[in-house]
């Protein structure tokens, strides 16, 4: 798999800016790398990435306690490997589905044949009286 030139430009200049500004905060459980700038004193606001690991940059392999503390809503730095704010019925980030063979296709979809089961009859359309 290639890379377009804007591509890899973009990649090329993420790592130059993680190299000569970037302080590493800390890792996930995905080992996505997030850091900050480290010349945030001359900034009213620091600024803050993430370095994704392998694959492509998809928003969803952000874990929801890294997506806080990327988005300014929390000064807490998560912890290695933990999910502090995780809940036990949350489930794991997963990629959206839309565009691959794993997406929804409900019944009458064109991509499922546009077939759908025939109308039972028992709607009556609203008349103003």
């Amino acid at each position: 798999m290639g890379f377009s030139f804007y591509e890899w430009s973009m990649r090329a200049y993420l790592r130059y800016k993680t190299w000569r500004q970037g302080e590493r905060v800390g890792s996930d459980a995905y080992d996505n790398i997030y850091y900050r700038d480290r010349r945030a004193k001359d900034r009213r606001r620091e600024r803050r990435w993430v370095v994704f690991n392998g694959g492509e940059s998809e928003a969803s392999r952000i874990p929801p306690e890294w997506h806080a503390w990327l988005h300014h809503q929390t000064e807490v730095v998560p912890e290695e490997g933990t999910a502090q704010w995780r809940r036990p019925w949350q489930k794991p980030p997963a990629a959206n589905p839309t565009g691959t063979p794993d997406a929804y296709l409900p019944p009458g979809d064109v991509m499922r044949g546009s077939r759908r089961s025939p109308a039972t009859g028992d709607y009556e359309p609203w008349t103003p009286s």
